[in-house]
């Protein structure tokens, strides 16, 4: 039946490697129709735990490649343990550390001189032409914030994504700095603009490939016409290759074809006797795309994007990556914790209570098997839960964690005794307000004194 057939798709084991089905996104975005479709028919579906469906693509973040989840605690002894993330990927969320006053802004959008977790990436912009010859905007001060990013582009092409951070501008770090010192910094460097930047632990985990836009030559395959047709080529980040009647076409018709280039083969070809021809053999079909540049250098730019697009390197979200790692370490090895000890969590499936050790660190619930195991069997994401006391059943006092939607799970614990239940809730509660969404950080960090500078 489907819910067993969603059981073995469920499991995130605790591995550095861990990586997401490399499915197309249309192929993600029918599943996430389909089980969307499977719940509302599905009376027995509800919060309460054991029964309830995790979906393996979110709507908010359908690339998202860690969008998925596991059912803790109803698993076999033999069976891979695993975190539940559902509601981490159901929202971007931004970490805000100690700065709990309202009158703060988070620490990754705060005047810190850094964000608390962010991945760099070193981004080199052409200079192009005009007022605004890299293509984007800058906004605030420490940090400084690309705020918009031109369609078409250097800049879009180089990568640089809204959101980012900057931290250093051609080699000098800028995150101490006014506003209009680093803008400065950049107009008197070099045409070549070179730039570290680094995104915050509530965007998407794939590092960011370059797009490419362009006319090419491509050779028609129709039985009735031959020949070359001049049409217009754009690879996007997501690595599909799209292409138009004509650059006007973009944005405002459908693309004649597209294209996934991962896991395709590349090369120049030298078999058509004409210059500057390349092709490119998608892994989906038997279909061979040949293309015509207009000079070699051209043509090197389209080979170097589509290489990056071939191969992707694929990144967990970076809190994925700190997570991870710390299941690997004992658990008195996890600086800092918020709370720790002995709790039992209710499996709903066999209405029995399994005791776990439990250490709580930054928004996240980790469950070992005794104070002295390694590694953690699992652990809950928490962020976007609400906490409180109730009965249940025999029990006086236990601990609800209750999420948002009702088609993501409702955990249950229970602690030794009332006072270590108390204690339990009003840190779980602290660790939970450690996150925004984000679009509450956006908005707070928008309220801050406007300054900006079009790039």
């Amino acid at each position: 039946d489907w819910k067993s057939e969603m059981n073995k798709t469920r499991k995130l084991p605790l591995k550095k490697d861990t990586r997401a089905s490399d499915s197309s996104q249309e192929d993600a975005i029918d599943q996430w129709a389909r089980r969307r479709k499977q719940f509302k028919d599905s009376k027995k579906c509800s919060s309460t735990g054991g029964s309830s469906i995790n979906s393996t693509i979110t709507e908010g973040s359908v690339n998202s490649e860690d969008a998925r989840s596991v059912d803790l605690g109803l698993y076999s002894e033999n069976e891979d343990r695993g975190f539940y993330t559902e509601n981490f990927h159901s929202a971007s969320w931004v970490f805000r550390g100690d700065d709990v006053s309202p009158d703060n802004s988070p620490r990754c959008l705060s005047k810190r001189p850094r964000p608390v977790a962010i991945r760099e990436r070193t981004v080199k912009i052409a200079k192009g032409i005009g007022n605004y010859p890299w293509g984007f905007r800058i906004q605030f001060s420490k940090p400084i914030l690309v705020t918009e990013v031109d369609t078409n582009s250097a800049a879009e092409e180089a990568g640089l994504q809204v959101g980012d951070i900057l931290i250093a501008v051609n080699g000098t770090d800028v995150t101490s700095m006014p506003h209009s010192e680093a803008a400065n910094l950049a107009r008197k460097g070099p045409d070549i603009l070179t730039m570290i930047v680094g995104s915050d632990i509530s965007r998407y985990p794939n590092t960011p490939k370059p797009t490419c836009r362009g006319y090419l030559h491509k050779r028609t395959q129709s039985a009735i016409l031959k020949g070359w047709r001049k049409r217009w080529f754009v690879l996007k980040h997501n690595g599909y290759l799209h292409y138009y009647k004509h650059k006007k076409d973009e944005g405002k018709c459908r693309p004649l074809e597209v294209a996934k280039l991962e896991g395709a083969e590349i090369g120049v070809d030298t078999s058509l006797g004409k210059p500057f021809v390349f092709k490119c053999t998608p892994q989906a079909g038997n279909r061979i795309f040949y293309f015509c540049a207009t000079s070699n250098q051209e043509m090197k730019r389209w080979l170097e994007a589509m290489d990056k697009a071939v191969h992707p390197i694929h990144q967990n979200h970076v809190w994925v990556d700190v997570t991870l790692h710390n299941t690997t370490l004992p658990p008195l090895a996890i600086k800092n914790p918020e709370c720790l000890g002995l709790l039992h969590q209710l499996d709903r499936s066999k209405d029995v209570w399994i005791q776990h050790y439990c250490i709580l660190k930054d928004g996240c619930l980790y469950f070992y098997a005794t104070l002295r195991s390694t590694p953690a069997q699992g652990g809950l994401y928490l962020q976007g839960y609400i906490v409180s006391e109730q009965s249940l059943g025999s029990k006086r006092s236990v601990i609800e964690l209750k999420p948002p939607s009702e088609e993501f799970k409702t955990f249950y614990l229970c602690a030794e005794n009332v006072n270590e239940n108390k204690r339990w809730i009003a840190a779980l509660k602290a660790s939970i307000n450690k996150w925004l969404p984000l679009h509450q950080a956006i908005q707070d960090f928008m309220n801050r004194p406007l300054e900006e500078t079009r790039m």
